[in-house]
């Protein structure tokens, strides 16, 4: 009896010891599958330096992600950041469990084009019409990826850059387009219960929580600056009428003064 439990002891040692080995080699198809389907789904062009695997910690961290911007808008990153931390759950079998992601201090680029349209959005467009269109092409494409749910997404002091330069403000000239502002941490999640939903699925999920709250907070803000900048001119030259006026004044007084 003895005998037959070490026997099935040492067979499972030899399964737990081959799916670390499977896992210990998961951080390189990681990050080939955010590069590769980052940038299908976002039509512009994602990369990572590299995707760490802690097992004895529980944790997936992914470093140096960067996001270029959509055709049409300048060279710069629409997002960047140096560190994304997953905390994992259930990691031996499908679906897979992340119990937390977490985005510290991400750089994001908010701008418009002459016309109004926004890189952000752009981004996010490109989202919408690059998921599957039907429930057969999304199994088509999900047979690679493995199925995922995450349970909570926190976004945190986001480095908001505004920068509207290229958008035409007609008469009115306003001297500052570009601006940088934090944003209040914001959660998103689940994700992907109770099933699971295939990996890059789950990052689409992600992405767009995250665009949907920056890009509301960009436009409010850029709403607010403008607004402000606006307001700011208009005084200036309703100071400037006002000089005019008080100078008129000064000569109708000197007119009265005269011959006494």
């Amino acid at each position: 009896m003895k005998k037959g439990l070490m026997i099935f002891g040492f067979i499972i040692l030899l399964i737990a010891g081959a799916a670390w080995y499977f896992l210990s080699g998961a951080g390189d198809f990681i990050r080939a599958q955010i590069q590769q389907q980052g940038t299908k789904y976002l039509g512009a062009t994602v990369t990572v330096s590299n995707v760490d695997l802690a097992l004895t910690e529980g944790r997936l961290t992914i470093n140096n992600l960067d996001v270029k911007n959509p055709q049409g808008f300048s060279n710069e990153s629409a997002f960047s950041v140096a560190e994304i931390t997953l905390d994992l759950g259930e990691v031996l079998k499908e679906p897979y469990v992340v119990q937390t992601v977490s985005i510290d201090s991400p750089e994001i680029l908010y701008e418009m084009d002459a016309s109004g349209q926004g890189n952000l959005i752009a981004l996010k467009n490109n989202l919408e019409v690059n998921l599957p269109k039907s429930e057969k092409e999304s199994a088509d494409k999900d047979k690679a990826n493995p199925l995922v749910i995450v349970q909570s997404v926190t976004v945190s002091n986001v480095r908001l850059k505004l920068n509207f330069e290229q958008l035409s403000t007609g008469e009115l000239k306003i001297d500052q387009k570009a601006y940088e502002i934090t944003l209040p941490t914001f959660n998103a999640g689940p994700i992907g219960q109770p099933n699971g939903l295939p990996a890059d699925q789950v990052g689409v999920a992600v992405v767009n929580a995250m665009l949907d709250n920056v890009i509301a907070a960009a436009k409010t803000e850029a709403k607010k600056r403008l607004a402000e900048e606006a307001k700011r001119k208009l005084n200036e030259k309703l100071d400037e009428k006002k000089d005019e006026l008080l100078d008129k004044a000064s000569d109708k007084l000197k007119d009265l003064f005269k011959g006494t």
